[in-house]
C-alpha cells in the first residue's frame, strides 16, 4: 500500500549535521514535524530501549533522510519503500520522505521474494529503506524489479548462528585485484558454494546474485563480502547439519520482527541428502573448486601479514557495531 499526505504549499528548512533541506513541495507532515519542533523542541518524541529521541533530534534525522534520498536522485512524487520493523529508523524515514514530497511505500517485515516483489513493481517504487541484514534478500530480487534503484541500509541487526559440529564458516582474505569487482567476487563464491554442495549431495542448490545460496527456499549457505581498503574480506557460513536456535533466544532476547527474519527457513546438507559430510570432505571439495573457479592454486595455510591485516580489521568492525 502506497500512501501520501499532501496540505498547502510551505518551504521546509531543517538544520543538522548535513545542512538544510529546503523544499517547495506540499508536504502537511513535514510542515507539523516542524512546528511541533517549534514548540517542543527538547520535548521527548520516541523512547526505544532506553534512549530518548527529541522532536529535534527526529527532526534532524528526518533532514538527513530528505537530504539522502535527494542526493541519490528521488524526486518529489517518486515512491520509496520502507521495509523497517518499530524502530526509531522507521519514523526517521518515513517523515524523511514526506519532507522529500516523495510516497512512502511501509510494508511488512515478514514479507518474503515474490510478496516484495509484487510491491515493488506495483508501486513502482525507486528506493528501499530496510535493516542490513536484508540486503542480501533484495539483491535476489532486484532484477525482477525494473524500477527498484537504491538500497539503502539502516541498523546492524544481523545475526549469524553457528554451531561447531553443525556449520562451516569460510573466512578469505585476498587482494581486491583477485576478482573484477564485489558483484564478480559475490558470483564466483556463489558458483563454487552450489559446485561443492552438489559434490555433496544437494542437487538442488541454487544462487542468484549477493544472497544466500538456497535450495527451493530455504537457505543452506550465505555470503557476505567486504571491501576494506585494497582487500576483500569474505565470509560465508553454510550449514552441515540442522541448526537449533532454542537455545539461543533462552538466553539472548530478539525482538519478535528481527527473529522473524533471522530465522528465516533454512535447511543443512544432512536434512537433504541424509548424510553428513565432515569438516575435511567440505573444506577439500570447496579449496579445489575455488582454485579451479579462480584459476589458481590454492592451499590451506596460515593468514600472511596484509591478510591478517584485512583479517583483523574486519573483526574489529564487527565488534564494534
Amino acid at each position: 500500500m502506497a500512501f501520501g499526505l499532501f496540505g498547502k504549499k510551505k518551504k521546509v528548512q531543517g538544520e543538522n549535521g548535513s545542512g538544510e533541506f529546503h523544499s517547495d513541495q506540499p508536504m502537511a507532515l513535514g510542515v507539523m514535524l516542524e512546528e511541533t519542533v517549534r514548540k517542543h523542541k527538547k520535548k521527548e518524541a520516541l523512547i526505544y530501549e532506553g534512549k530518548t529521541y527529541s522532536y529535534q533530534d527526529v527532526d534532524q534525522q528526518a533532514n538527513r533522510v530528505a537530504n539522502g534520498l535527494k542526493a541519490l536522485g528521488i524526486q518529489p512524487g517518486d515512491r520509496v519503500a520502507i521495509m523497517l520493523p518499530n524502530i526509531p529508523e522507521f519514523a526517521f524515514s518515513f517523515f524523511g520522505i514526506q519532507k522529500l514530497g516523495a510516497v512512502a511505500v511501509p510494508f511488512n517485515t515478514l514479507y518474503k521474494g515474490r510478496e516484495i516483489i509484487h510491491i515493488l513493481n506495483d508501486s513502482q517504487a525507486r528506493a528501499v529503506i530496510t535493516l542490513t541484514n536484508s540486503a542480501n534478500l533484495f539483491n535476489e530480487i532486484k532484477s525482477d524489479c525494473p524500477n527498484f534503484e537504491h538500497l539503502i541500509l539502516t541498523g546492524q541487526r544481523t545475526l549469524v548462528f553457528l554451531e561447531p559440529d553443525g556449520a562451516v564458516n569460510v573466512q578469505i582474505v585476498c587482494g581486491s585485484s583477485t576478482f573484477e569487482s564485489g558483484d564478480d567476487a559475490f558470483q564466483k563464491l556463489g558458483t563454487v558454494f552450489v559446485g561443492v554442495l552438489n559434490e555433496l549431495g544437494v542437487e538442488d542448490a541454487w544462487y542468484k546474485h549477493q544472497g544466500a545460496v538456497r535450495v527451493g527456499g530455504k537457505k543452506i549457505a550465505n555470503i557476505i563480502i567486504n571491501e576494506i581498503e585494497n582487500l576483500y574480506v569474505i565470509n560465508a557460513v553454510c550449514f552441515l547439519d540442522t541448526l537449533h536456535t532454542d537455545d539461543f533466544f533462552k538466553v539472548i532476547y530478539v525482538t519478535p520482527e528481527l527473529k522473524d527474519k533471522a530465522v528465516e527457513p533454512m535447511t543443512s546438507v544432512h536434512e537433504v541428502t541424509g548424510a553428513l559430510p565432515s569438516l575435511e570432505t567440505f573444506r577439500d571439495i570447496f579449496t579445489r573448486r575455488l582454485s579451479e573457479e579462480l584459476g589458481i592454486e590454492i592451499e590451506p595455510g596460515h593468514l600472511k601479514r596484509d591478510e591478517k591485516f584485512g583479517y583483523e580489521k574486519n573483526r574489529a568492525v564487527a565488534y564494534k557495531t
